[in-house]
């Protein structure tokens, strides 16, 4: 053979052994890509499958579990009671308006029955003895004073002091000197307070400063000082 000859033949062999290279290149590269995608596929595995949990820790869940259900049902507990209580205390409330003024009623019956007894008396008597039937009236004005005294009510007596609209309502006024200006010189009405609280104001009639007289006219003045001249 020639040496030309040679020099091709071994220039074909490199050629063909060059192009056998990149196809175990990417041969190889394929391999490991598919251990790869074996090794995550067997790590999923792993991961989803069953985990494994002790004695002592199922225990201590069933055990939060427990307390769990407990303190629920504790709450459920409170909140039922709170709610009758709730109720309760608005029915206790309504009863409380409802019968406010029991006792009241209570301590008036008394004064009730004397006035009953004192009139049966009355018309049983061909003729009334007006002294005894004053003393009877007078006996239960003061049973009844007492009641309302005891209940917190006050008299409010405005007759001879200074008008004052916090108690008082002035009906009219009157001119006079005998008093100041601005007192009380009737009561028409009696008053009353609950505590510190008005329940009825006394109606009065308040002393107002008479007007000054008026200047007598000219033609009076005239008058008078032609009959000085004539004398």
């Amino acid at each position: 053979m020639s040496k030309d000859s040679e020099e091709k033949s071994m220039e074909q062999q490199d050629a063909a052994t060059a192009e056998e290279q990149p196809e175990a290149t990417e041969s190889g590269a394929d391999d490991a890509t598919e251990e790869n995608n074996d090794a995550e596929n067997e790590g999923a595995e792993e991961e989803s499958g069953p985990v494994e949990i002790d004695a002592e820790e199922l225990k201590a869940l069933q055990e939060k579990a427990a307390k769990a259900d407990e303190h629920w049902d504790r709450i459920l507990r409170m909140t039922a009671e709170s709610e009758n209580f709730k109720k309760r205390a608005a029915r206790d409330r309504q009863e409380a308006i409802r019968y406010a003024n029991e006792g009241l009623i209570e301590s008036l019956l008394p004064v009730l029955d004397s006035f009953n007894m004192a009139m049966s008396a009355a018309n049983s008597t061909a003729e009334t003895d007006l002294k005894s039937l004053k003393m009877g009236v007078e006996m239960i004005l003061t049973q009844l004073n007492t009641v309302l005294k005891e209940a917190g009510v006050e008299e409010l007596d405005a007759a001879g002091k200074q008008f004052d609209p916090t108690w008082q309502e002035a009906m009219s006024q009157q001119e006079t000197t005998d008093v100041p200006e601005g007192q009380v010189i009737q009561q028409l009405r009696r008053g009353y307070k609950l505590k510190d609280r008005l329940v009825r104001a006394a109606s009065v009639v308040v002393a107002k400063a008479p007007a000054p007289e008026a200047p007598p006219q000219k033609e009076e003045q005239e008058s008078a000082e032609n009959e000085d001249q004539s004398e």
